[in-house]
């Protein structure tokens, strides 16, 4: 099939999917209010909640859920052909991808910006909430540690990184002053800040890290390690418009332009795709079912957007209207982007063989030859091109790195304030979130619970539309369009973990593996099983919740929790 074809499908989708079907959702069943005040313009702090542009908070959206896995989980999935892959990125986005990022935004913003603690004891029931910011937390560190990692090699490994990651912060920094504080047009705004971003990635080629900063320095993970932190550290603790909105805002022009860009070679290469596709039910990874739909995560659906859209995004919107095409909208964005990562995968490399040889290399590596391809064709140099693409690698992993430090201290807050109030000062949740994220990195220790990371975020993707069918039967309002991709994804995602926990197991007990990949086999079982029985709790409390909704229903008194 020609690539064409494939970003034709991309786009239709795109359009049915928020033009008819969101739109129907929006008008109909949530009946969004331009009149109603929303958390952000009601509770104003400036730190937390903050009525944002439409057109602002779009990019922060963007930014906030593309990380690097909707180039990653393509990229590896082809291994079971690319048309699976397309069928499930197409289908997961339409179906499950929007509707959990736009119901996510409308729950918490129709509940005063609670996050999914609040909103699970509200809903479900008071163990219910423990067992889920239990859950979410370990979550978080597992993304903190896995992009922390993706963050240092991109570091060490591309001198041109850092300098681009810098003028990334500059620019940011100055466009959260512009916006907020000198009152600056936002098109003159964008401009100037994005070419500051911009310059920063073509000074690097310039003046690589290992020039400027001398060899030792440049190639040191631990000093790399610090200064991600470091920079998660200022995101969290700092007014959400100071720092982490605008340097997000900022970053996603680097990936729509890349992605732009990219589109456009695709339309003048217009290359076929060379590799099958379709290969076998099961690979050396897994089954088809469930496991490629733990592996293509965002691009399809993603837990990850649930967090960023209830905690985040719905604490800024100034406008019930904004919802659709800030949290749906996006989302169909994020999901070409998956289809881009999916295209350069499938047409760069002449046979399975060649494929199998690249990806040895990382999906990074796989995505920086494609981008430099591609932008080639529109007369970039092949070393600037490979560059953008590498570069987008690190800006996608770090504006998620900061977001996870910042979330998590809001979870610590939640989770042991009761225990001691040290941990509601935001400097010591945000300080335990750090120390733990640079110890996954340096050890390495990342590594032997990212292979839980697809099962974990796919499951939060399924309780997030659990609360959200909660809420939508407490509110009387039709509740089908969620269940549904609730009750598949729930169990997709538990059949993924079973079947990764009891094959890691298997291994330590045969006796194949020794030393740190005994513990690593060993702490990653054990960790997989744990999460199913807190989904299996979580997901008897839900139907329990569920029941009991029903029946005020039917009994016709008020359907609270």
């Amino acid at each position: 099939m020609n690539s064409v074809i494939v970003l034709i499908l991309g786009f239709v989708v795109a359009f049915l999917g928020y033009r008819v079907y969101a739109r129907y959702i929006d008008a109909k069943v949530v009946k969004s209010d331009p009149k109603r005040a929303t958390p952000a313009k009601m509770y104003m702090d400036g730190v937390e909640f903050m009525p944002t542009n439409k057109n602002v908070l779009f990019g922060y959206q963007f930014k906030s859920i593309a990380g690097a896995a909707p180039i990653i989980g393509p990229i590896i999935a082809i291994q079971w052909g690319w048309l699976p892959a397309l069928i499930w990125i197409l289908a997961g986005a339409f179906f499950i991808g929007w509707v959990q990022d736009y119901s996510s935004a409308v729950i918490a913003m129709r509940n005063e910006g609670a996050s999914f603690g609040g909103l699970s004891h509200k809903l479900i029931s008071s163990r219910a909430r423990i067992i889920l910011l239990s859950f979410i937390y370990f979550y978080l560190l597992l993304i903190a540690g896995a992009f922390g990692n993706v963050v240092v090699s991109t570091a060490t490994g591309l001198k041109a990184a850092p300098m681009a990651w810098l003028f990334l912060t500059i620019g940011g920094i100055l466009a959260g002053q512009m916006i907020y504080k000198w009152r600056k047009d936002i098109i003159l705004t964008t401009i100037v800040t994005v070419v500051i971003a911009l310059a920063g990635i073509w000074l690097g080629t310039v003046a690589p890290s290992d020039k400027v900063l001398g060899v030792d320095i440049a190639s040191s993970r631990p000093i790399w390690a610090v200064v991600a932190f470091v920079f998660c550290y200022f995101a969290a603790v700092l007014p959400i418009w100071r720092f982490a909105l605008p340097i997000n805002y900022v970053a996603s022009y680097i990936v729509f332009l890349g992605l732009f860009f990219g589109i456009i070679g695709i339309l003048v290469l217009r290359p076929d795709f060379t590799l099958p596709a379709t290969t076998s039910f099961s690979i050396a990874i897994g089954p088809i079912w469930p496991i490629m739909f733990v592996t293509i995560a965002c691009g399809a659906i993603s837990g990850w957007h649930s967090i960023v859209s209830s905690s985040g995004t719905a604490r800024q919107l100034e406008n019930e209207l904004d919802a659709r095409p800030v949290a749906g909208g996006v989302m169909f964005v994020e999901m070409l982007l998956a289809i881009f990562a999916l295209i350069i995968a499938g047409t760069l490399y002449a046979s399975p063989a060649d494929y199998g040889a690249a990806i040895k290399a990382g999906p990074g590596a796989v995505f920086a030859a494609g981008v430099s391809k591609f932008l080639g064709a529109l007369g970039m140099p092949a070393d600037i091109g490979r560059s953008y693409g590498s570069v987008m690698m690190i800006v996608l992993a770090i504006t998620i790195m900061q977001l996870v430090v910042r979330f998590m201290r809001v979870a610590t807050s939640e989770l042991l304030s009761d225990i001691h109030p040290v941990f509601r000062n935001a400097h010591v949740g945000t300080f335990i979130a750090s120390i733990l994220g640079i110890i996954l990195v340096l050890t390495g220790w990342w590594q032997y619970l990212w292979v839980l990371f697809g099962g974990a975020n796919q499951l939060m993707a399924s309780l997030a539309l659990m609360l959200i069918t909660a809420w939508l039967m407490s509110e009387g309002k039709s509740y089908a369009w969620t269940l549904y991709p609730m009750i598949f994804m729930f169990i997709t995602t538990v059949a993924a973990l079973l079947f990764t926990s009891y094959g890691l197991l298997q291994k330590v007990f045969a006796g194949g593996v020794k030393g740190e990949a005994f513990v690593g086999n060993l702490l990653m079982g054990v960790v997989g099983f744990f999460l199913v029985i807190c989904a299996l709790i979580l997901g008897y409390e839900g139907i329990m919740a569920f029941k009991r909704l029903r029946t005020l229903k039917a009994e016709g008194a008020p359907a609270k929790a």
